[in-house]
């Protein structure tokens, strides 16, 4: 009989955290979760994940990964065995304007993230990384082999510092740690600001959408189904110190994903075509051989596929015009 896991989830209430804790606790795991509920995209959105959460069976604390040292005791006396840190500020273009909060939650608040990981027994820390570490490389696709010292905006210089900071911890301490390099994920209850969500409230709207670099970018979308199964097979394999990426091993231009979305949604984008962001790049692309070699990882979802069960949910979703 296998061992009960129970896994502390840190973003509990974000896209990937919801997700992941659903799929935890149907499989049996015993699941506990914090967030801060903070207001970079509505609240509203991640209140909804949390209640869902709740009928589950699973505890939601409302609580700052910066202060998380505060809740030790607790997870001592629930005998947590693994640690998912996804808890962060996230998005490349809202570290242009607002720093801050980027060094607040994916350098100091994943420092607090490892000194809990110390104070408890025997635990295993997996957390989110980024295919925003790999920056400017031309060489295509990335691996986990690569160079990632040439960050090209503050949240990639954040999320590769938070690897640093990991590896330091794992040779001080002896954790099990594994990074997980998540390529553009999407998917129903996603987050509003990625750009497949925002152009499908736009084109329901008839607002023209800015489209950055006239249209010549593609990336490697990876269905949220798929990036869960690679994290849970993370948090089975976790030892010693790994990284991998997580993602679809297929790019797909920027372009495609708007004509897929005019045909689910029936509707022509208004296009406002843009030169190219500060901070961006023209092409993400994962090497997936390290996690299908190691985690038995294999996504399956075309882009098509995904954006269909994308736009159904947001067609159904109340709340996606709030």
């Amino acid at each position: 009989m296998k061992t009960q896991k129970k896994i502390l989830i840190t973003g509990i209430a974000g896209f990937i955290g919801f997700h992941l804790a659903s799929f935890l606790i149907k499989k049996g795991d015993y699941v506990i979760g914090c967030d801060n509920f903070n207001d970079y995209y509505t609240p509203e959105l991640k209140t909804e994940r949390a209640n869902k959460l709740k009928t589950l069976g699973t505890e939601v604390i409302n609580h700052d990964i910066q202060n998380i040292q505060e809740l030790t005791s607790l997870l001592e006396e629930k005998g947590i065995t693994h640690i998912v840190h996804l808890a962060a500020q996230a998005g490349v273009r809202y570290s242009i304007t607002h720093p801050m909060p980027y060094s607040n939650s994916n350098l100091n608040g994943f420092l607090n993230v490892l000194e809990l990981a110390r104070a408890l027994p025997d635990v295993k820390l997996i957390f989110a990384s980024s295919s925003s570490v790999y920056g400017g490389n031309t060489k295509l696709p990335f691996s986990e082999t690569d160079p990632t010292d040439d960050p090209i905006s503050l949240y990639a210089a954040t999320k590769k510092s938070g690897e640093l900071l990991a590896k330091s911890y794992h040779h001080l301490y002896q954790i099990p740690m594994t990074g997980l390099r998540f390529f553009t994920v999407y998917g129903p209850w996603g987050r509003p600001d990625m750009a497949y969500f925002s152009f499908a409230k736009k084109i329901l709207k008839d607002r023209p959408i800015p489209v950055f670099n006239h249209g010549k970018m593609e990336r490697d979308f990876t269905y949220i189904d798929d990036i869960i199964e690679g994290t849970a097979a993370a948090i089975d394999a976790c030892r010693d110190f790994e990284i991998y990426n997580l993602g679809n091993n297929h790019p797909e231009p920027l372009m495609t994903l708007i004509t897929l979305l005019e045909a689910a949604l029936g509707k022509k984008a208004l296009i406002d075509y843009k030169p190219m962001q500060s901070g961006d790049v023209t092409t993400t692309f994962a090497d997936i051989t390290k996690a299908q070699d190691h985690l038995g990882y294999a996504p399956k979802t075309s882009l098509s596929s995904g954006i269909a069960k994308f736009t159904d949910w947001l067609l159904g979703y109340e709340g996606a015009f709030r």
